[in-house]
């Protein structure tokens, strides 16, 4: 994992006219010493894939988990079983991020659903709902050209620590 603080916009020097108001400076270098640490993450079983992204980012107590699908892991070999399979090891992929990262599925507050085609949406979700106790808030939306013609792939933000 590598770490990167990074610095905290002023919303008040923009808002006055990009005039610094006095102990500005002052300010600013307290708010990049309380800048959260930025984290990117390999996910388990992705390391060896060289893979143009993290499979999950952390800063502070949020972790942003990139889009999953429902590919085996440590392979880029969809999961048999359509809809449902995919969805299923999607699902599975992201449980093991979480636990990677620190976290779980029952910290899960934000998930969007992307299918290849939106009438699979109620097989997907017979799959969705039985991975969350307490159901995040969720967005679903049809996508032309998913990754390794994928039928779904999930996106979550949960909390961590």
């Amino acid at each position: 994992m590598t770490a990167i603080r990074l610095p905290i916009v002023c919303m008040a020097v923009l808002t006055a006219g990009c005039q610094p108001t006095p102990g500005a400076q002052a300010s600013a270098g307290a708010a990049q010493a309380s800048a959260p640490v930025v984290e990117y993450i390999a996910g388990p079983g992705l390391e060896n894939l060289d893979l143009p992204f993290s499979s999950a980012v952390r800063v502070g107590h949020t972790l942003y988990v990139s889009g999953m699908i429902g590919n085996l892991p440590g392979t880029l070999e969809l999961a048999p079983g359509g809809i449902q399979g995919q969805t299923r090891q999607a699902l599975e992929n992201i449980a093991a991020t979480l636990e990677h990262a620190g976290s779980s599925m029952d910290r899960v507050v934000k998930c969007t659903v992307f299918l290849a085609d939106m009438g699979e949406w109620q097989a997907m979700n017979e799959v969705y709902v039985t991975f969350f106790e307490n159901k995040p808030a969720r967005s679903a939306l049809g996508a032309n050209g998913l990754a390794l013609d994928a039928r779904v792939e999930i996106e979550c933000i949960a909390t961590i620590g």
